[in-house]
Order: structure tokens, then C-alpha cells, then sequence
């Protein structure tokens, strides 16, 4: 990589921030541009340093952690996340949040490293994507034949069972790939989780309509059927979605 990833370390104790820098200094594509002691304060950190990732411990005083990544994933440059902490029980929640990790404490090494190669994947794939160095299309096995989507020709993907469903303008797909890993494929495209189990592109959201208990449901261009949106979701959907 020719540009080093910025990085914010949070932590409410010194000796972890230390042991966090000790590790990433070990890493040329990392910079740490700055470090916190608290939710709020990694917060302002990121909305005055634009890091690329932030490494975020979870159990801190007033704004925890997981608090910490629900505002920093509003944010309009949201950073990747990756939870570091001593707390096992929480790591269900963090992935709410679109985590790249999940590190425990104690850190081990090498899952240490794959964290970071993780990282760098994420951001090689969005620069040739941004480069046109790569086509970037989502390659999709049809009785033998493998059809390549351009990701703006996707309405929206989801869930069946064990099989992912990709609905697109020129037909609908099956693939055996989880969403998770499929969302993770997409991320430097306009696409977003309204449920656990769907995965809208913005660029075709038409309307938003209240459901009940706090959920909604939303409409796409060219298309009659009304998706569910999880309330958990609907807030930094609509902060995706309005100028």
C-alpha cells in the first residue's frame, strides 16, 4: 500500500493505549494520528482527524464503547471499528455495528494480524475500485457459467435460508455466499443493512413509510414489494439517506 491507514486508539486506561501502539507500530500501513481516553472524546477525535479506523475498547466511564460506535457510525466519514477490550459477553452486539473485530484481551498475535490484514484488504479493494484499476463486479455462478453484476445494477440482496438472493434490474441471482461476506464485498458502493437479513442499495430507496414499534418499511424504484427496516437500523439509515 502507498497510503498508510489512520488510526485512533481508545482506551480509558494508559498501559492498554500503550500496549494497542506497541503492536500497531509494528505495521507500516498503520499511522496513529491520535488516542482517547473516553467515548465522547473519541468522537471529537475522529470528527477532527478523519482516522480510517479506530481501535475501541468497550467498557469506559459515561459513553462506552458501544455507544462510542453507534455515534462514529452516524458520522458523515464513518471510520471502520475494531472492538479491543477484555470483555467477551459484548462481542454479539459489536457486530451490530459493522466491526471489523472483535479483539480480547490478552491480545493474541496472530489473530492480531489477521485484524490488520482484514484492515488492508478493505482499503486496497475501495482504491482500485476508486482507481478503475478493477472492474469491481460481483461475480455470480448460473448453471456453470459465471455472470458478472455491476454493483450499481443491484437493488438489493437478502437472505433465504442458507442461500443469499441478489435481486437485480436485469434478473434475480442465488449464491451460497453469506451477506455478511457479500456486504462486506460491497462496501465501497452506496449499499446498506435495513435488517439483519436484507441489504438495500440507496441509489433505488424511493420512500420511507413508519411501520409500527419504531420499524419501518421502505420502497425501491421499479420494484412493488416493501422491505422491512429494523429500528435498530432506521436511524443511520435516514442519515445516510438526507442532505
Amino acid at each position: 500500500m502507498d497510503k498508510t491507514i489512520k488510526a485512533i486508539i481508545v482506551d480509558d486506561e494508559l498501559y492498554s493505549r500503550d500496549e494497542l501502539k506497541h503492536l500497531l507500530s509494528s505495521f507500516k500501513s498503520i499511522q496513529i494520528v491520535g488516542e482517547a481516553e473516553s467515548g465522547e472524546s473519541a468522537v471529537i477525535k475522529a470528527l477532527q482527524l478523519q482516522p480510517d479506523v479506530v481501535f475501541l475498547d468497550v467498557e469506559m466511564p459515561k459513553m462506552n464503547g458501544m455507544e462510542a460506535a453507534k455515534a462514529l457510525r452516524n458520522l458523515k466519514k464513518a471510520p471502520l471499528v475494531v472492538f479491543a477490550t477484555a470483555y467477551p459477553q459484548f462481542a454479539a452486539e459489536a457486530f451490530r455495528f459493522d466491526a471489523v473485530d472483535y479483539l480480547l484481551k490478552p491480545y493474541d498475535e496472530d489473530q492480531f494480524q489477521e485484524t490488520i490484514e482484514r484492515i488492508e484488504k478493505k482499503f486496497v479493494f475501495a482504491k482500485s475500485i476508486d482507481q478503475g484499476k478493477h472492474t469491481g463486479k460481483l461475480a455470480v455462478d448460473v448453471y456453470g457459467e459465471i455472470i458478472y453484476l455491476e454493483p450499481k445494477e443491484i437493488l438489493y440482496l437478502f437472505r433465504d435460508k442458507k442461500l443469499t438472493r441478489i435481486i437485480a434490474k436485469n434478473g434475480e441471482y442465488v449464491l451460497k455466499t453469506s451477506l455478511k461476506d457479500l456486504e462486506s464485498r460491497l462496501k465501497p458502493y452506496s449499499f446498506f443493512r435495513i435488517h439483519k437479513s436484507y441489504l438495500v442499495n440507496l441509489e433505488y430507496v424511493s420512500r420511507l413509510t413508519p411501520w409500527f414499534n419504531g420499524a419501518y418499511q421502505l420502497e425501491l424504484e421499479g420494484r412493488k414489494e416493501m422491505l422491512s427496516v429494523s429500528r435498530n437500523y432506521v436511524k443511520a439509515l435516514r442519515g445516510r439517506l438526507e442532505i
